[in-house]
């Protein structure tokens, strides 16, 4: 005969099968990825405005370098700009208008000047015909006449050039290429000065300094390191055999000693890895050594809360 009691404990054990099992908490701390403030070229630490420990917004001036020799090179380049735009001008500008009208008068003259030997060549030639003159004075008005013509067409060429451009084309395409050059050169060293004012690049609290006025600051040496709002990070670790109740966006609760209230992250990373892995076999024993880092970045309201390096209890939120 079948126990009574059979039935009930086979529906407990079902029950207690399906029932979820209880909530682990895991080991972490709090990470900080922090961003090293530095400038591209070396100096003397002018100015340090603002100290550890600060709070900063993006775009807070943060230290400053001596910008004594970059500054003199961004005048020089100044100044080669300035003369490379006026040789372009020059070159590309027509000539005054005193110069034009003077090439005007010579083209007038030299004008006159022919029709004058045109004439005199005619009666002379009439002459000539009718055997009253030598063959000598022909020639010698055929010759005025050539010498006036070309001298009208030299004129005539002058007042043509005054009235388009001093220089040549080529002259003026290769002033405008320095030209550009120069003002390529006077950017890049203007851009030198620029750097040499660091600014916040994010809202954040810088972490430290590692320089004082005064000191020499080498090329891309760190002055300043500050840790971003966005970037505070809650770090644990879990074994293997509860990696599967882990994913990328699951909700989790973190609880630091001293915290006002938990701590609200999402799962964002999850090591491909194992941290430790046994030499030779795995085995019940070494298997659970196994761990797997998992990150979570906190809700921005809470990030405030987490502090590089302080241990936190971490569970997965209900």
């Amino acid at each position: 005969m079948r126990s009574p009691y059979l039935g009930l404990a086979l529906i407990l054990a079902l029950l207690a099968a399906c029932a979820p099992a209880p909530n682990a908490t895991w080991q972490g701390y709090a990470e900080g990825e922090f961003v090293a403030l530095a400038a591209p070229s070396a100096g003397y630490l002018a100015t340090l405005d603002t100290p550890r420990g600060a709070k900063v917004s993006a775009g807070t001036l943060v230290f400053t370098l001596s910008t004594d020799p970059d500054r003199q090179a961004a005048d020089s380049a100044d100044a080669r700009v300035d003369a490379a735009a006026s040789r372009v001008e020059n070159l590309a500008s027509p000539r005054r208008q005193s110069e034009i009208a003077a090439l005007e008068a010579n083209a007038s003259a030299a004008s006159a000047n022919r029709e004058l030997a045109e004439a005199d060549y005619a009666r002379t030639a009439a002459l000539a015909e009718r055997h009253l003159i030598a063959l000598q004075a022909l020639d010698t008005a055929r010759t005025h006449r050539d010498a006036a013509a070309a001298s009208l067409l030299a004129a005539r060429e002058s007042l043509a050039t005054a009235r388009e451009t001093l220089g040549r084309l080529a002259e003026v395409k290769a002033a405008r290429s320095d030209l550009a050059a120069a003002q390529a050169d006077a950017a890049q060293k203007h851009w030198s000065v620029e750097r040499k004012q660091v600014n916040a690049p994010t809202d954040g609290e810088i972490a430290d300094t590692y320089y004082r006025p005064g000191e020499w600051v080498p090329t891309g040496a760190p002055v300043a390191s500050v840790l971003p709002d966005g970037q505070r990070r809650i770090r644990f670790f879990i074994p293997q055999a509860d990696l599967s109740r882990i994913q990328v966006g699951r909700r989790v609760l973190a609880h630091c000693d001293g915290c006002s209230r938990l701590i609200q992250g999402t799962v964002d990373y999850i090591a491909p890895q194992a941290e430790y892995t046994p030499p030779v076999i795995y085995s019940r024993e070494t298997r659970a050594r196994l761990i797997f880092r998992i990150e979570a970045a906190p809700t921005p309201a809470d990030a405030s809360l987490l502090h590089p390096g302080i241990p936190l209890d971490v569970s997965l939120a209900p």
